[in-house]
């Protein structure tokens, strides 16, 4: 687990470790107060009895109690989200999620074609995503090697986004089934936190394994595919300049 635990906070070493939001099944007054400890306090709580997810916002965490989270996250006896800096961050993330009302998990056209191209312009601009089953959807990483200011990771999302949609349009297929979410949205920063990778669903219990080459790869080789993800698509700062220049070009072209 330790080899794990070290993955973990390298990848996601760009997001604040002070506070978190913790999904779990356990409830009740003792189980809180065994969280406030050594200075951690305590936000808010969601508590659902019917689908036993109950979630626990804390602050003013110690790295001592973060890590004993994240162990707890890897032994999958609670996940771990985390929340954004309110200024710039060296991660960002897009969250793609089946829309309809129905059956929100089923993997419909719309959720196909928009992670394919979604996956096709972030590897074009030399910013190649790993993509995590989320239950509804996936959700792309991208990690940076610098921080980079929130408003212009935001511009550069939503670029992409609507680029995806217009691929959508122009199959004839209807954008309004998928629905598409930012990481970091400097709107919303200090509301919203995105679920860790190395965990089972909260919902499906099912792990939220990697998909690579349109394959969806089992617990073992998701890790394998995290670790080189790490390792090797870490995005260089030139390479974030380059791709936002590609991409502002295509919604301001220079005239002729």
């Amino acid at each position: 687990m330790d080899s794990k635990l070290t993955l973990l906070k390298e990848f996601y070493s760009g997001l604040p470790k002070d506070r978190a939001k913790v999904e779990t099944a356990r409830l009740g007054f003792e189980f809180l107060e065994s969280l406030l400890t050594d200075g951690t306090t305590f936000e808010y709580g969601e508590m659902h009895r019917s689908t036993q997810l109950n979630k626990y916002k804390l602050a003013n965490l110690s790295d001592q109690k973060m890590d004993k989270l994240l162990r707890a996250h890897l032994a999958k006896e609670n996940n771990v989200c985390l929340y954004f800096d309110d200024v710039a961050s060296s991660i960002f993330c897009i969250n793609l999620d089946n829309n309809r009302k129905s059956n929100n998990t089923e993997l419909i056209p719309e959720i196909k074609l928009a992670l394919s191209l979604l996956r096709e312009h972030l590897t074009l601009l030399g910013c190649e995503p790993l993509i995590i089953a989320s239950g509804r959807g996936y959700h792309l990483w991208c990690r940076l090697a610098v921080c980079i200011e929130n408003n212009r990771l935001h511009q550069f999302m939503l670029r992409l986004a609507a680029m995806t949609l217009a691929g959508l349009h122009n199959k004839g297929l209807d954008y309004n089934q998928i629905k598409t979410n930012f990481y970091p949205d400097p709107r919303i920063r200090s509301r919203v936190s995105l679920r860790l990778f190395g965990s089972d669903h909260s919902r499906n219990k099912t792990f939220s394994r990697v998909v690579l080459n349109d394959e969806l790869l089992d617990e073992e080789a998701s890790w394998m595919a995290f670790e080189n993800h790490l390792r090797s698509k870490t995005i260089t700062e030139a390479q974030f300049n380059e791709a936002v220049n590609v991409i502002a070009a295509v919604f301001n072209p220079t005239p002729s």
